[in-house]
């Protein structure tokens, strides 16, 4: 086991009211510059629909996340290396700028400068990425709230088999609602394992998957290979770009700026920890129905005394695992099991999670007062306007009784709740009926209704107060590997003066031996790592000499190092 820490989202879709607010802010902040344009890191969909771009659902079009192989093994659906080899000048998976949209402004100017006439000026579209007048055929949200519906709603990928055929966007049967989504931060991303110059990659501390800018090249084989399409490629710098779950903000405490400025308060954001090694065998469970409880079985239970010894030993620092413990992330997806994964079949193990809407099947049983009758409630769930089985395809990979527990777990929570406001004694029958207590209702009412701000956001600030010694602890010069810097000078032959100076083993980075030669750098130990290294000693003696400074591990051989360090890095790496 290697217990690994990861922040996680899960949104109420119940009280998501569509406002756009979230996405506003988010464009505000982050993607308000030149060749971001038509990047929306958070957008809210109106479901049944496209979405945006159109129909990223369809992964037989586009090919993302994973699939399994003959043998049983992950492989990217896009196709492996070869595959994007052959097909690295021009991706045939890649969406274009119309399955997005051309991005416009308006001539304001006519506006200003018009003369007096008899007619009003009109400010015409004018493209930001030409220049040139056009004529305005989609927009990130052009089918909101089922505009269009008739034509555009009956191509969600969603509603397929028997659904398809039972589905009528008549008014009398339309049912809609609304869908938030910013990138999932996978577990096992199909969007790093994609990239050919290795320039994405999922932070060690938190999970938060993140683009190099450095690094990137353009490939845009992460645009394509992301199921949700939520990687972006900006014309102007000629880079990847995606949401950062605003990690500036989440290094210090603070939620997202979508989670903040969200009007319905329907975000929480946590910790969990999960078990690394378990991630690639969970994700390749044959059956794609079996994928959520293969997932779930992948994070650990943080009360568990054998889960904080493990995490302690692997650098988790104990306010983390403490965060942890009081995460509703934790509690929502797995203690009571209320909120579901988005498209689980993709194989990414996304970590933004949702919590499915109830409200319309309440107009079946409210005013009769027979809401806190489980005979009542129960089988009304399957008469949902928001049909199950559009709802499980959504998010259970198709598992209709999954949704349908989930849902009875709400409706017994109302039911409970308003028979406790008008009686003052809950009716303990309906919690029992779903496998809960009366306390376990009560509580999970109070963080999916009034929660205050800090029960929705538990999040412990970074570490970074080693960052600034890094420099320090790295030593004199590089590691000592073939074709590295303590490896070889001009003309091929080993750089003594190198080699002699790395981590607190012989020929690391952090030591000297005695008995090396003078070179460049010397031949005396290096202070500055010894000094860094007591001071961390010191540290962890202070804390009862249990635990390790956070997020530092100290080695004794270069076996114990290249163990560590290359451990679940294999070729292909899946969840690494």
């Amino acid at each position: 086991m290697r217990v690994k820490a990861q922040v996680a989202m899960v949104m109420n879709l119940d009280k998501c009211i569509g406002c756009h607010t979230c996405s506003v802010t988010c464009k505000n902040v982050w993607t308000s510059r030149e060749g971001t344009e038509y990047q929306w890191w958070n957008n809210v969909e109106t479901k049944p629909g496209v979405g945006y771009p159109k129909l990223y659902e369809d992964q037989e079009r586009w090919k993302g996340g994973w699939t399994l192989g003959k043998n049983g093994k992950l492989e990217l659906k896009a196709g492996g290396k070869l595959r994007k080899l052959a097909n690295i000048f021009f991706n045939p998976d890649m969406p274009s700028i119309d399955d997005f949209y051309e991005p416009w402004t308006y001539d304001y100017e006519t506006l200003t400068n018009a003369k007096q006439s008899e007619h009003q000026p009109v400010a015409r579209p004018i493209s930001q990425l030409s220049g040139d007048p056009i004529d305005l055929e989609w927009g990130p949200n052009w089918d909101d709230d089922l505009a269009g519906a008739p034509e555009t709603a009956s191509l969600d990928p969603n509603i397929r088999g028997e659904l398809e055929e039972s589905v009528r966007f008549e008014y009398e049967k339309v049912f809609m609602m609304y869908l938030p989504r910013i990138c999932e931060h996978c577990l096992n991303p199909s969007c790093v394992a994609s990239c050919p110059s290795g320039a994405m990659y999922k932070r060690e501390e938190d999970g938060i998957v993140l683009v190099d800018q450095e690094q990137c090249r353009g490939w845009r084989y992460c645009v394509s290979g992301c199921p949700y399409k939520k990687v972006y490629f900006n014309w102007d710098s000629g880079k990847a770009e995606k949401c950062t779950l605003c990690y500036p903000r989440i290094e210090t405490g603070q939620p997202t700026i979508c989670s903040e400025t969200c009007v319905g308060r329907l975000r929480y954001i946590g910790l969990v920890l999960y078990d690394a090694d378990a991630v690639e065998g969970a994700a390749s469970v044959p059956d794609e129905k079996d994928l959520l409880e293969a997932q779930r079985g992948v994070f650990l239970d943080p009360n568990d005394p054998g889960v904080v010894e493990q995490a302690r030993f692997d650098g988790i620092p104990d306010d983390w695992v403490a965060a942890a413990q009081r995460s509703p992330i934790y509690r929502l997806a797995i203690e009571w099991g209320i909120a579901l994964p988005l498209h689980p079949e993709y194989r990414t193990m996304p970590m933004v999670w949702y919590v499915p809407p109830l409200s319309p099947v309440m107009g079946f049983v409210e005013g009769n007062g027979a809401e806190a009758d489980p005979d009542d409630v129960f089988p009304a769930i399957d008469e949902l306007r928001i049909p199950i089985q559009y709802l499980a395809n959504l998010l259970s990979a198709g598992d209709e009784e999954v949704v349908r527990r989930v849902l009875k777990r709400l409706a017994a929570m109302r039911g409970y709740m308003r028979e406790k406001n008008l009686s003052g004694l809950g009716d303990a029958e309906v919690a029992s009926a779903v496998g809960m207590g009366p306390q376990e209702i009560e509580d999970m009412y109070r963080l999916l209704a009034i929660a205050k701000y800090e029960d929705r956001y538990v999040i412990p600030p970074a570490h970074k107060e080693l960052a600034a010694e890094l420099y320090e602890q790295r030593g004199t010069a590089g590691l000592q590997f073939a074709g590295g810097p303590a490896a070889a000078s001009d003309g091929g032959h080993r750089n003594d003066a190198y080699s002699s100076c790395s981590l607190d083993f012989a020929g690391g980075p952090g030591s000297c031996s005695s008995s090396a030669e003078a070179g460049a750098f010397g031949g005396t130990r290096n202070e500055g790592f010894y000094a860094m290294k007591d001071e961390l000693e010191k540290k962890a003696r202070e804390l009862g000499g249990k635990v390790r400074a956070p997020n530092v591990r100290l080695f004794t051989s270069k076996k114990d190092f290249e163990a560590f360090h290359l451990k679940g890095r294999g070729p292909k790496g899946a969840g690494a």
